[in-house]
């Protein structure tokens, strides 16, 4: 089965081909950013607009690598959501468009499953049962998996998710958008002895997070001190240290309740460096193994949409009879295929 996969959440348009005996045979990604760095972040209608320009150029780059034309496709996945509404629309609207074009069936996908099933893209996948760090742009949650479609969150963040922390620290201190990314390299020279921050929620039982009072204690922190750039990198460094400690204090935690010993690590946090660092000496005292997709995957991209779609299309479950995106949609208010629930 070959199934198309169309992401258009937020600020990348992501298209990509996934078949079921191939694997994975073309993607293209066109980002954002330069579009939205004059103003500090995305704008919604700008981001809609330009993912109406990038999807069909896309759509025949990934056709052409791939070698193969709408007649081979056997189903569409889109994003449904969650995400900005009007970018949802453009990529469920094409979705939809292009299936029944071709006769075949639309899925819309969730954003983040797509994020929890990228690892599975790689030559060496994590099987089920894990349990999952989600660290995607609003979202950080411990989540565990037992197969598609079955999904327990154990911990998400009760205000800030790391990604935004991030980027709103990395703003503070006057770098350029995207910010969580530029916090994270000058992080890199940094002193990680100069100032210590707080780990939130890490001196009492559970899974959840919190991370605005860890961005205001560094604003607090910057403003205490002159704006040098040996400050700044300072302050980055101390700041991505307390993220990293307490994702890492959290994921220890969860191996440890859960008695899992395969985590798996997705979105775009989890491209951090000293993140994955950290992770695998952690995985390695617990005698764990700890599974990512490739840095590119980690952001959002079609790739991930196709295979969550391939997943649920090949598991029989129904097209979906109208365009109806959701900007915000719980993981766990997903349902397993028909018939990969009756396969347990």
């Amino acid at each position: 089965m070959l199934v198309l996969g169309i992401e258009t959440s937020c600020d990348e348009t992501g298209v990509a081909l996934y078949d079921g005996e191939c694997g994975l045979l073309a993607h293209a990604l066109y980002s954002q950013v330069e579009l939205h760095a004059d103003y500090g972040g995305v704008v919604p209608e700008l981001a809609s607009r330009d993912h109406v320009r990038k999807a069909v150029p896309l759509l025949r780059q990934v056709f052409h690598q791939a070698g193969v034309s709408g007649a081979d496709v056997a189903g569409v996945a889109y994003t449904r959501g969650p995400g900005l509404i009007g970018a949802l629309l453009v990529g469920a609207s094409l979705g939809h468009g292009l299936a029944w074009t071709w006769q075949v069936p639309a899925l819309g996908v969730h954003h983040m499953e797509g994020h929890l099933l990228a690892p599975l893209l790689e030559a060496n996948p994590p099987t089920f049962p894990f349990v999952a760090l989600l660290v995607s742009g609003g979202h950080t949650l411990l989540v565990q998996v037992g197969r598609v479609g079955h999904y327990r969150i154990l911990g998400e963040s009760l205000d800030d998710a790391v990604g935004e922390a991030f980027d709103k620290t990395a703003k503070l201190l006057g770098l350029p958008y995207p910010g969580g990314p530029a916090l994270a390299r000058l992080a890199e020279q940094g002193d990680p002895k100069r100032f210590s921050f707080p780990r939130p929620m890490t001196d009492r039982p559970g899974l959840d997070f919190s991370f605005s009072g860890l961005k205001t204690f560094a604003l607090n922190t910057w403003r205490g001190i002159a704006a040098t750039p040996r400050n700044s990198a300072d302050v980055a460094r101390a700041f991505e240290e307390a993220v990293v400690d307490t994702l890492c204090i959290k994921c220890r935690r969860v191996l440890r309740e859960t008695g899992m010993r395969r985590l798996v690590v997705a979105g775009g946090v989890g491209a951090n460096r000293r993140l994955r660092q950290r992770l695998q000496v952690l995985a390695e005292q617990e005698g764990a193994q700890v599974y990512y997709p490739r840095p590119e995957f980690c952001t959002d991209n079609g790739a991930m949409i196709a295979y969550a779609g391939y997943q649920r299309l090949s598991a029989g479950q129904p097209a979906d009879a109208t365009i109806q995106v959701m900007p915000r949609w719980p993981l766990d208010s997903l349902k397993e295929p028909e018939s990969s629930r009756a396969g347990y």
